[in-house]
């Protein structure tokens, strides 16, 4: 399920991306591309077909990848047009800046709106019965079901951003597989119209991906100073989301979906939730091994 976003997470590796960027960009796409694009354009066709056979209230998908593709698309022109704007950002790092900059944007709409979501709700209901299996399974949130696929839209936007200027490892592609399993869990929540919840309480964890990607646009940008309180904070931030929102409420996630397993229906929803949280739990510990290493170069870099 980043669920069952997510995972949003942006700590690509900067120095394989950077010196392979060109190479692929003269044609020479890798494999891995090439796989996750198959995959990625077998997700649009099933879209475009569920959409054809009358389900109208999938066009807030398309929205979605259209409004950050126009926010990409716009952000390029005023750095091109004004580039003594941003004078670090230049070459490969251009496409990567931009990319981090709409995952930003992505991460500051997606989480508080998970936020007010749930907390809407709780205040309507005032009890723990929001949290049911039946809520979290079959209910559906006032404005979850369009977040859900706004967030969608996005997924594939920053999948296709990330795959056309090769802005991934080839050699270990987590935040594609990251991705893909969003894609595919959120896609089957919204087509059959189950598990909208779960994957709404997943989201909260683009909260986390604010300081992932504030970390990389204000380095990139050259404002950040590694030596002021004002980053120190951030990291004790970053830190403390990252187990809140990554660590600990997934595993919550992971461990609600065990102990309901009897009550959901023969069906796909509860493997493919299982299989998605596990999964979306080892990135998020790749992610968490990262974060570290980074946290400790900055540290001693700057010492």
């Amino acid at each position: 399920m980043e669920s069952c976003r997510t995972s949003g997470s942006k700590e690509k590796n900067e120095e394989l991306v950077s010196s392979s960027l060109e190479k692929r960009r003269k044609g020479k796409t890798h494999v891995t591309g090439q796989f996750f694009l198959s995959l990625l354009l077998m997700w649009l066709a099933s879209l475009i077909w569920e959409i054809y056979h009358g389900r109208s209230d999938l066009w807030t998908v398309i929205v979605g990848a259209l409004f950050f593709e126009g926010t990409n698309r716009s952000l390029s022109i005023v750095i091109s047009v004004r580039p003594k704007l941003l004078p670090g950002i230049s070459g490969s790092s251009h496409a990567l800046f931009i990319n981090t900059a709409v995952s930003l944007l992505h991460s500051t709409l997606t989480s508080l709106t998970a936020v007010i979501i749930v907390t809407n709700n709780w205040y309507n209901k005032h009890d723990l019965s929001m949290f049911t299996h039946e809520q979290l399974f079959s209910g559906v949130w006032k404005g979850a079901f369009d977040l859900l696929c706004f967030s969608c839209g996005y997924f594939a936007y920053d999948q296709w951003d990330m795959l056309r200027n090769a802005l991934y490892n080839p050699l270990a592609p987590s935040l594609l597989t990251h991705h893909m399993v969003l894609l595919v869990c959120f896609t089957s929540a919204i087509y059959r119209g189950v598990c909208v919840n779960y994957l709404i309480l997943t989201l909260i964890c683009e909260i986390h991906s604010i300081f992932l990607h504030w970390r990389r646009v204000s380095r990139m940008s050259g404002f950040r100073n590694v030596k002021s309180k004002l980053v120190m904070l951030e990291w004790i931030f970053n830190w403390m989301t990252f187990f809140l929102t990554r660590i600990l409420l997934h595993m919550l996630i992971f461990v609600r979906l065990i102990l309901d397993a009897s009550k959901f229906p023969n069906g796909i929803e509860l493997p493919l939730g299982l299989m998605g949280m596990f999964l979306l739990n080892v990135l998020n510990f790749i992610l968490g091994y990262d974060i570290l290493n980074a946290f400790v170069k900055e540290q001693r870099k700057h010492a």
